[in-house]
């Protein structure tokens, strides 16, 4: 069958870059720090706008954002807020930008406590993904009890932009959770 043919999720039917997302990233079990902290930037992001605009300007986050170095962003001060806001095409939001510095010095402490980021998330799951069986967009929840339960921990440690419905957005594209529908070519893939 060609790929173009292959039956996906309905939500990336509109464009092919989130086609190209879903296909090759959304809900594949994710373990490289720097990854995840692009990913949790990115749907930090997204609050208030399309994840279509986001993955648009996902290559413009990288080169203003150090490639997403974890060290380098928790180190920005005033001077890079500024010249981040400059760059063209980012999302100027200075309170997103001063968030994405601020959670990226927490990441590094969650890191020096679980030793990785990925060993905390995961541990959410007992280091195995929840796979739900959805036929349908309209089954598939915007948080959960476990997004609630992330979503409470990041923020009691400071965490900002990262309400329940951007965390379960966060489970679902680094794989922790499978909503790939059933008929998705993706939903038994790893």
């Amino acid at each position: 069958m060609d790929s173009n043919n292959l039956p996906r999720c309905p939500w990336c039917l509109s464009d092919p870059l989130l086609m190209a997302y879903h296909d090759n990233e959304w809900g594949k079990p994710l373990h490289n720090e720097q990854q995840h902290f692009e990913f949790l930037t990115l749907e930090a992001m997204q609050a208030g706008l399309s994840w279509l605009i986001v993955l648009k300007k996902r290559e413009i986050f990288r080169e203003a954002l150090d490639n997403f170095e974890v060290p380098k962003v928790a180190g920005y001060g005033e001077i890079d807020i500024e010249r981040v806001l400059t760059v063209p095409g980012i999302i100027r939001n200075r309170k997103k930008i001063e968030a994405t510095i601020h959670n990226a010095g927490l990441f590094l402490k969650i890191q020096a406590e679980h030793g990785s980021f990925d060993n905390y998330i995961w541990g959410f799951v007992d280091f195995k993904p929840l796979a739900h069986s959805f036929q349908s967009v309209t089954e598939v929840p915007v948080t959960t009890e476990l997004s609630d339960q992330v979503s409470k921990d990041l923020k009691k440690r400071g965490f900002k932009f990262l309400g329940s419905t951007t965390v379960y957005a966060h489970l679902q594209a680094i794989g922790v959770v499978n909503d790939h529908l059933v008929s998705c070519f993706r939903y038994n893939q790893k």
